[in-house]
């Protein structure tokens, strides 16, 4: 196997577990929020304006941005549609920090631990330093291309502005030393304690979130009191960690590297052993497994309410999106595994289609807090339905409450979405039945009687959807968060 196609750790290594394609289809609404998504209304890239061809070398800048698809396909859209004033920033920031974490998962590069917690605290002073700094043979696939051809990153890096600059140095730096901290305990078993697991997902998450937010502030599109939201930017990074950490149990299991805290696994596990839960023989271990899986589910639920109010800060509207897709991503993927026992056997997902309506419902406060509400409803729904059949979940009580204070967050907000998902099962409906009509009256024998069908149900489709935007613009405007575009703000600011 050529080594571009492998992952890293034990990325593959586990089953995937998705919804069979026709399930899928069935869901129309997602169907249509994907064309809309691919085709009609995509993320806009602003990669492409004469700032960044000014600023930057166009051939480096061209492998950073391929390599940034290739190691995070889900990011590379939301850091396209940045405004040009920060988009190669969060770009290059992320893209060092990618290759921090590939050095710090590589669990066979190193001869001693001694040696990679070396470079790991030398790595602000060598590969953000000396432009021609690389490491071969380190991580697989696209993530050792990523350090082996290092240098390109450093040009881009080299060019952007001072303070953006030492913003990501000081956060490789503080990421590094909080990185060698883990190097040498043992993490097969996960982590010790929930402070331990806290102050993990603190280093590799939580100072991400501070260093994009100081980031935002530099660029002058946020104000600058946001990069001194300290807590609020950590638990930003923390919900998404946290989330990644819930989903990927038996990847990071299989990887022996694993992160689910001891003190709270061990309640559960009369083995004793973390890899009690994995592939469940027995009822009392697949009982086991989900009310421990539910209980760190709902230690994440708790970050949500810090989530919001960091959202609600944001002016800027590119800036929104960036920061609150990957919540309401977060969200979707907790209610999904919430009591689901595939994330024992394997790595569990939302629809692909569900990502694109997510992405598209996206745009302000109003669909992000119609998202939580949503989800937070689901959850309540699932544990009172377990309840009812007499399953003894200890986390119940606080489950209920995590969700109860997303719903009471939301509430006001979320009934403004409610009525923009009223027209849109409106439009499915009208647009097959439209479709549906025109089926009816087209000779059966007739070779164009799916295109016809096919083409009526896409032009409904659009047709709906216009009003449908019109209807989510006025709800915008009446939102308590007022977004403007980066073009926009910078006019004001010149102004």
């Amino acid at each position: 196997m050529d080594v571009n196609s492998k992952k890293q750790g034990a990325y593959g290594k586990v089953k995937t577990h998705k919804e069979s394609k026709l399930k899928q289809i069935l869901h129309l609404d997602e169907v249509w929020s994907a064309i809309t998504l691919l085709y009609l209304q995509p993320l806009e890239s602003n990669l492409e304006s004469e700032r960044i061809k000014k600023t930057f070398d166009p051939s480096d800048l061209a492998f950073c941005d391929d390599i940034l698809c290739k190691v995070s396909r889900s990011f590379a859209a939301v850091i396209r549609q940045l405004p040009s004033e920060m988009l190669v920033d969060v770009l290059i920031f992320y893209l060092v920090l990618r290759a921090l974490d590939t050095v710090e998962d590589d669990m066979t590069y190193f001869a001693t631990n001694e040696e990679k917690v070396k470079v790991l605290l030398s790595f602000h002073k060598t590969a953000l330093v000396d432009p021609e700094w690389t490491m071969m043979g380190c991580g697989e696939g696209d993530e050792r291309r990523l350090l082996e051809e290092f240098p390109k990153c450093h040009s881009v890096y080299a060019a952007l502005p001072e303070a953006s600059r030492r913003v990501i140095s000081d956060i490789t730096l503080r990421m590094a030393t909080g990185m060698a901290e883990f190097v040498d305990k043992d993490l097969g078993q996960g982590t010790t304690d929930i402070d331990q697991y806290n102050r993990y997902c603190h280093f590799v998450a939580g100072l991400v979130g501070e260093g994009l937010s100081r980031l935002f502030s530099v660029s002058g599109l946020e104000q600058p009191s946001l990069a001194g939201e300290l807590h609020l930017s950590d638990q930003m990074g923390l919900f998404l960690q946290k989330t990644n950490i819930i989903r990927d149990y038996l990847e990071d299991y299989v990887d022996g590297r694993a992160f689910w805290p001891q003190s709270v696994w061990k309640k559960y596990s009369p083995s004793g052993d973390l890899g009690y839960f994995a592939n469940p023989k027995t009822e009392e271990a697949s009982i086991a497994g989900l009310n421990c899986l539910d209980e760190l589910v709902t230690d994440a639920l708790e970050l949500a309410p810090d989530c919001l109010a960091y959202l609600s800060k944001l002016r800027c509207a590119e800036v929104f999106r960036f920061c609150a897709i990957p919540q309401v991503m977060a969200i979707a993927t907790l209610e999904k595994c919430y009591h689901n026992e595939d994330v024992f056997t394997g790595v569990v997902k939302i629809r692909k289609g569900m990502s694109c309506q997510l992405i598209n419902d996206t745009t302000d406060i109003v669909g992000v807090h119609g998202i939580f509400n949503r989800f937070a409803s689901c959850i309540i729904k699932k544990a009172n339905t377990l309840r009812k059949k007499g399953f003894k979940d200890p986390s119940y009580d606080r489950t209920i409450k995590a969700c109860q204070t997303i719903l009471e967050l939301t509430q006001t907000e979320a009934s403004k979405a409610a009525h923009a998902s009223l027209v849109n099962s409106t439009m499915v409906v009208a647009s097959c039945a439209a479709a549906s009509c025109l089926a009816l009256k087209t000779p059966s024998s007739s070779s164009s009687t799916v295109a016809i069908t096919t083409t009526a149900t896409v032009a409904s489709f659009g047709i709906l959807s216009f009003f449908r935007t019109g209807i989510m613009k006025y709800l915008g405007k009446r939102s308590v968060l007022s977004l403007l575009p980066a073009a926009q703000l910078s006019k004001k600011q010149k102004v």
